[in-house]
């Protein structure tokens, strides 16, 4: 058996690998591939620092890879039509240019992580869950009911994005783009959880009682975890609104958020690169058994029925010697 940080490496390099292979052997497809597997991860980190160290099971991150994806087709719709984003009392021109997208996406997914966080984080257990869903349906009834960016149809996006120095429009190029803000965001939630912040997040997620006993406002520390996992799922919703340059009130459904949910039982609760296994077997399940029935969904079912019951550690769990302590 492996360390966790041996099979860390070993994910993040076969993640790196499978695309370079690819380019090799002339396969573009399989570069998109990989490409999804990287954005939906980087959704499953964001989600993860909220639920595998927070405790935070949150049925409404879709809310905050929705909002991503629609900044993104805001801005960048406004960018290729040449109208403003807004005229009164000052003009905001649309944008096509990644890194203004970003900040935006982020932005915008913690301000409504705030509140939406502010709101749910009142209860607590599977009332918060619910919350959270409910937040995340009334957010997807919008996007429907919007027809300024497409309604129900969504909103296309013809020449993708840019970023400076690099022709994102050729797919191992993206890759690499998305492959660096992965790594980036991976190692920013690997020094929060071994700060002060992420000991007390941990210590809050298994024994609240004793951690308000000790003077820690938990309630605030949840919530300063809810935004900032909700800015990085908002961050992976631009990127993959910017892969597929179309985005549609899909990206708010509560499947988006149990798709999110899976990658993270899948790989590993709280395993740093658990969203990344979790999303690779995910995105490879899907495209082989999916082949073979369209009720591939049923033999993922059972995948999960196991990992829950025998493997709870996940994929990365079941690589590795070191196991997360339960309280």
């Amino acid at each position: 058996m492996l360390r966790e940080t041996h099979v860390n490496a070993l994910i993040l390099l076969a993640l790196l690998a499978v695309p370079l292979g690819a380019l090799v052997l002339d396969q573009p497809f399989i570069i998109t591939l990989a490409t999804k597997v990287t954005i939906l991860a980087l959704a499953g980190v964001g989600l993860n620092l909220a639920l595998g160290q927070g405790g935070l099971v949150s049925f409404g991150h879709a809310i905050f890879f929705g909002l991503g994806g629609y900044s993104m087709g805001i801005l960048a719709s406004h960018a290729q039509s040449f109208t403003p984003l807004m005229e009164v009392p000052f003009v905001i021109p649309g944008t096509n240019l990644m890194p203004v997208i970003w900040i935006v996406a982020i932005a915008v997914s913690c301000l409504a992580a705030l509140v939406v966080g502010a709101l749910s984080l009142r209860t607590s257990g599977v009332y918060f869950i619910m919350v959270t869903l409910a937040f995340g349906q009334m957010f997807y009834y919008f996007a429907i009911s919007w027809p300024a960016y497409g309604g129900e149809d969504g909103l296309s996006i013809y020449v993708r994005n840019q970023f400076p120095g690099l022709n994102t429009l050729v797919p191992i190029q993206f890759f690499g783009l998305c492959f660096a803000v992965l790594c980036a965001v991976l190692f920013l939630v690997s020094r929060l959880n071994k700060s002060a912040f992420g000991l007390a997040l941990t210590g809050a997620h298994y024994s609240p009682v004793r951690a308000m006993s000790v003077g820690i406002e938990v309630t605030r520390l949840r919530l300063v975890a809810f935004v900032i996992s909700g800015g990085i799922t908002g961050l992976a919703g631009a990127l993959f609104a910017d892969l597929n340059r179309f985005v549609s009130p899909t990206m708010f459904s509560w499947h988006t958020s149990g798709e999110i949910i899976i990658f993270i039982i899948l790989g590993g609760v709280a395993r740093l690169c658990g969203p990344i296994a979790g999303a690779a077997a995910y995105i490879i399940l899907e495209q082989y058994l999916g082949g073979f029935s369209e009720y591939w969904q049923i033999y993922l079912g059972l995948i999960l029925l196991f990992v829950v019951l025998f493997a709870q550690g996940g994929l990365i769990g079941s690589l590795s010697k070191r196991e997360i302590v339960r309280g």
